[in-house]
């Protein structure tokens, strides 16, 4: 994996603020929650205001572009909104996901047959042929000229709009919790007309967290380690681990606490062995990043060092999507919770 790559994993995330509200219809076809699908909806013009540029969308997109950003958030969540048939042109993909269905809905998304840049994302000529009303991007790092890439400027002269998601205006991950999930969610639903399916699946999600938060509060709150399976990052053997992010209000909610939140200011750590051999690791959780067998990744972690108590009591659970920004972050708490506090779930 290049490093321009892995620096792109590493900026995950965006901020988005809507305001107006949108209607809603449908065409018969139903969401991942089961919703109708969207068609042509009233309530517009919807005007947005992202990252500093003010945009405003007379109808719902119809031709939507997402880009890579080592994310999926984006994608699922246009897919949870039952927007599958507004994307044109789609470059995200785990391999994998906690939701069932979620991930060959997205290998069966068009790509466009787009040869990609050295960042794995669609470079500026090849966007702009896609002839798109609306680009999502991760982070502010997708619209950078610099980078190869068509600038917001230049996208809104061929008609299209553009977002990027909680968190990603200035790059920075390490602030983003649940909540910029929700964001994400509320924005795209004003998008396109869609904001009662959006509140409703965001309900269902609160609902689901607050019921397991109240489960095991008051327990003992184990110290886990999150990191990336088979990735590299930085000079040291644990480059991957996960500091600070979205990640640790999930592991609020499941009752747990990061066991490595003090050891970076940004989003992950760059580790020796013999620093994450002296921590004390109650449980283990292991996101996958196309990595066709992340539990085989756990297992030999945990074999490596015998003295956690994860690895004495085989404390591990395996996640992809659900623990990132996204529409499914109840998904990452309720199997967290499971692991950590197995008795009270």
């Amino acid at each position: 994996m290049s490093t321009k790559r892995l620096a792109a994993l590493g900026v995950i995330a965006v901020v988005g603020l809507a305001t107006a509200g949108c209607g809603d219809s449908s065409d018969g076809k139903t969401t991942e929650a089961g919703q109708p699908a969207a068609s042509a909806a009233a309530g517009y013009p919807v005007t947005l205001e992202n990252c500093g540029v003010k945009q405003t969308f007379t109808k719902a997109p119809s031709r939507v572009v997402v880009m890579n950003g080592a994310s999926v958030a984006e994608v699922s969540t246009l897919l949870a909104l039952g927007l599958e048939d507004r994307i044109v042109v789609n470059q995200q993909s785990y391999g994998m996901s906690e939701v069932p269905g979620r991930a060959d809905a997205i290998k069966a998304l068009p790509k466009g047959g787009i040869k990609l840049n050295d960042a794995f994302d669609i470079p500026r000529e090849a966007m702009l042929g896609q002839r798109p009303d609306l680009v999502l991007s991760t982070t502010a790092y997708g619209f950078d000229a610099k980078n190869g890439f068509a600038t917001r400027d230049q996208l809104k002269d061929v008609g299209a709009n553009t977002y990027i998601s909680p968190q990603g205006c200035d790059q920075d991950t390490s602030k983003m919790t649940i909540a910029d999930s929700r964001t994400l969610l509320r924005d795209m639903g004003k998008i396109f007309g869609v904001s009662d399916r959006a509140e409703k699946l965001i309900a269902e999600s609160d609902k689901r967290i607050a019921e397991i938060s109240k489960k095991v509060k008051g327990q003992e709150k184990p110290n886990v380690m999150v990191l990336f399976s088979n990735m590299t990052m930085g000079g040291n053997d644990f480059s991957s681990v996960v500091a600070k992010g979205i990640y640790n209000d999930i592991l609020t909610k499941a009752g747990g606490t990061n066991a490595f939140e003090s050891a970076s200011k940004t989003s992950f750590a760059d580790l020796s062995k013999e620093k994450v051999a002296a921590a004390d690791v109650d449980a283990l959780v292991v996101i996958s990043y196309n990595d066709p067998d992340p539990t085989a990744y756990a297992k030999k972690l945990l074999k490596e060092f015998p003295q956690w108590s994860a690895a004495k009591n085989d404390a591990y659970v395996v996640l992809s999507d659900s623990i990132y920004l996204g529409p499914s972050n109840d998904v990452a708490v309720e199997k967290i919770a499971k692991t950590l506090h197995p008795d009270a779930l």
